[in-house]
């Protein structure tokens, strides 16, 4: 390939109301504030080195701007241009300037109709990694990963490792066998990009990294003390796939977000995909608690990169036959 997706950096929430976002995010959470103005606040976790890898953007209605990102070269926002445009997919380039303390950036929407950015320059800011004075809410350390909801698995799967160089740490496959959620990833963790089988394109979740898992069981308790225990929708517990701690939250607009801790390197080549069958419970949960339907039901909308609209979402190829079997 022409380029090389180092991994996934950053997203562009548009959120309703800052101030409660604020309250959210880093009142509570504990994620670090690089930046704000009257319609953004740029946030990042503790280990980061760059300037962002969330963005809060004011605006009428919640949903998602961009789902980024980072590459190695600046010569390689020019080859992936060619490989989308290549496929019919157009493109739309975010010139130096045109957004906070970045370089030029490309997007398009995907095989699947998400809204996806590749950039390589950001500016860089102080890494926090050892003020633990700062170790606040949540003790966030960095993005891990994101999960959409899309309708075709199969044709996401293919898109993103045989065209973007992604490969496959873990899947789900149905009686059929037919494909109905896989995690793929460009670093040497289980995933950067998940797809699972439903209504879409929607963002299902932008996931953070913790420094351990009991930094999810403090993030509870100060969800509690601070009066957002509404907030937790599901767990804590421990995922069959991947192995990791989770944690998941609803935002004040409803975005989705993990808390993650405790998966596994991925570097061996030699390792996966591992094969999950879809009616195995311990895959969602390996400590047998179900999701509740909300988790299945409910996702974050996306906008197309070229109108600012909301995508046209499409029913999913795969029909549910049990949802508490669902990721």
């Amino acid at each position: 390939m022409d380029f090389n997706i180092i991994r996934v950096a950053r997203t562009i929430l548009n959120v309703t109301d800052l101030n409660r976002s604020r309250e959210f995010y880093i009142d509570t959470l504990g994620f670090i504030e690089t930046e704000s103005t009257d319609t953004h606040i740029y946030l990042r976790g503790l280990e980061e080195i760059h300037h962002h890898s969330l963005v809060l953007q004011k605006a009428e209605a919640p949903s998602v701007e961009a789902i980024s990102y980072k590459v190695s070269n600046d010569k390689d926002l020019d080859a992936l241009e060619n490989l989308f445009t290549a496929k019919g997919l157009k493109t739309k380039w975010m010139d130096k300037g045109s957004q906070h303390a970045m370089g030029r950036a490309l997007r398009t929407q995907d095989i699947s109709g998400l809204p996806v950015e590749f950039f390589h320059e950001m500016n860089q800011v102080e890494r926090l990694l050892q003020r633990y004075d700062l170790y606040k809410g949540s003790r966030v350390q960095r993005i891990d990963h994101v999960n959409c909801a899309v309708p075709d698995v199969q044709k996401a799967h293919d898109f993103y490792s045989q065209e973007l160089g992604f490969s496959c740490s873990e899947d789900t496959i149905d009686e059929d066998g037919k494909l109905w959620a896989c995690w793929l990833h460009r670093k040497h963790g289980v995933h950067d990009h998940a797809f699972m089988n439903g209504v879409g394109p929607r963002l299902h979740h932008i996931g953070f990294w913790l420094p351990d898992p009991l930094a999810l069981i403090h993030a509870c308790d100060v969800l509690a003390a601070l009066g957002f225990a509404h907030s937790i929708e599901r767990g804590p517990g421990r995922h069959g796939l991947s192995n990791a701690f989770f944690l998941y939250l609803r935002d004040p607009d409803g975005h989705r977000i993990e808390l993650y801790n405790g998966d596994y390197l991925t570097c061996d080549p030699d390792v996966g995909p591992l094969h999950w069958k879809l009616d195995d419970p311990r895959r969602q949960t390996f400590w047998g608690a179900k999701a509740p339907d909300c988790w299945f039901d409910e996702a974050s909308e996306v906008l197309d990169v070229h109108t600012g609209e909301v995508c046209r979402m499409k029913e999913p190829l795969l029909k549910k036959k049990k949802p508490e079997f669902i990721i």
